[in-house]
């Protein structure tokens, strides 16, 4: 049986973009893409291709797996 998943975050790039003082439309310029597709990827609505993320996470400055929520239950 497949895991389903319920509509949640899955990735933290609106935390991540705050945390760096960065704004959806610098994030669309740099990765000349529309504003609307940054802010779909930052609701969780959609989510951007692994290879986006790395992307991303270079301009950033932060490593891939912090725009990411982890999906292991803490102990």
């Amino acid at each position: 049986m497949p895991i389903l998943m319920n509509k949640r975050a899955i990735n933290r790039l609106k935390a991540v973009l705050a945390e760096k003082g960065q704004t959806n439309k610098w994030l669309a310029e740099q990765l000349e893409k529309n504003e609307t597709t940054i802010s779909r990827w930052c609701t969780n609505e959609v989510q951007p291709s692994m290879d986006n993320l790395v992307i991303i996470a270079k301009l950033l400055g932060v490593d891939v797996r912090e725009l990411i929520i982890s999906t292991k239950e803490p102990k």
